[in-house]
């Protein structure tokens, strides 16, 4: 099992559990269903993110392995760094709300996880790290997204990531009402892309 004590997840951060308790859960398919995993948001952004990691580095690994007999695993260990960061809700971004009772927001974490999100609807690339920098927590305040990608070897680097641009600035508009202004996108690192199946879709698209 990976040894996830370096990267600064707390039981806190996910109702109790650890990062290689859900791991765990997804050893076994996530069965028997764990209600307090499946409860938690922490926990069910860490999942996915789990689920989405493996995926595409198992993949992308197989396909290094016939030019390189020991791939580089350290963008795999960055990318699980990331998201123990990613996971915490972090700061609390306010909703508009015609009832000046109403007091909505939508934490950062769940921000971030819309982009990753958005990164999942693109093919070519994969999302390493996420931050959103300015004060998100007030409202009108303009906010940049700041993003590293690994884009998958053959893809056109300005086609996909203008379409990873699109996306989130489409979904953090439909979803938020942050004044996003712009989209940073750091592409740093080229992987071969997921091994493609007999009827030529890549596995696990």
């Amino acid at each position: 099992m990976t040894d996830h004590g370096s990267f600064g997840l707390e039981p806190d951060d996910l109702d109790g559990h650890t990062i290689d308790e859900l791991s765990d859960y997804l050893d076994s398919g996530r069965n028997p269903i764990d209600p307090s995993i499946e409860s938690s948001p922490g926990c069910r952004m860490a999942l996915a993110a789990l689920e989405r990691l493996r995926s595409a580095s198992s993949q992308m690994l197989e396909a290094e392995a016939a030019i390189e007999p020991e791939p580089e695993e350290g963008w795999i260990t960055g990318i699980l760094q990331n998201i123990s960061r990613e996971v915490r809700s972090g700061r609390s971004i306010p909703i508009p709300h015609p009832d000046a009772a109403a007091r909505l927001a939508i934490t950062e974490g769940s921000v971030r996880a819309l982009v990753r999100a958005a990164g999942d609807s693109i093919d070519g690339l994969m999302i390493g790290r996420c931050a959103l920098d300015g004060d998100v927590t007030e409202p009108g305040a303009p906010v940049t997204v700041s993003i590293d990608a690994t884009v998958y070897w053959g893809r056109s680097i300005p086609q996909v990531t203008e379409q990873l641009r699109i996306a989130v600035f489409e979904s953090l508009a439909l979803h938020t009402d942050l004044d996003v202004v712009a989209v940073d996108i750091t592409v740093h690192d080229v992987h071969l892309p997921p091994q493609a199946d007999a009827d030529g879709k890549e596995a696990g698209r």
